[in-house]
């Protein structure tokens, strides 16, 4: 069984900086990706930032410029730094991975429990 763990948010206020970590345990073969969502109240849930095993990265718009998505490979871990902060990206944040339990098999999405993040004065 693969497990993800998320911990970093809380409550910032606009213009500050804050960082998600996302820890994936358990057996499994690779992880081929790892995302970070979000969903904000009466929202859908949106991709937020991506990062394959080979490093490269994505972002929607709206984070741009603002937020970096790394990974520790070796350690099965992404972060998200996410600096000037604006209300709007008040949500809570997921994160997500495609993982090969073994080497014959295809990849599995898994989800974390979720870390809220808001951005308010």
């Amino acid at each position: 069984q693969v497990q993800l763990v998320e911990s970093g948010g809380g409550l910032v206020q606009p213009g500050g900086s804050l960082g998600l970590h996302c820890a994936a345990s358990g057996r499994f073969f690779s992880i081929v990706a790892m995302r970070w969502y979000r969903e904000a109240p009466g929202k859908q849930r949106e991709l937020v930032a991506a990062i394959t095993d080979g490093g490269p990265t994505s972002y929607v718009d709206s984070v741009k410029g603002r937020f970096t998505i790394s990974r520790d490979s070796a350690q099965n871990k992404v972060y998200l730094q996410m600096n000037s902060l604006k209300p709007e990206d008040t949500a809570v944040y997921y994160c997500n991975a495609d993982v090969r339990t073994t080497i014959w098999d295809r990849p599995d999405g898994y989800w974390g429990q979720g870390t809220q993040v808001t951005v308010s004065s």
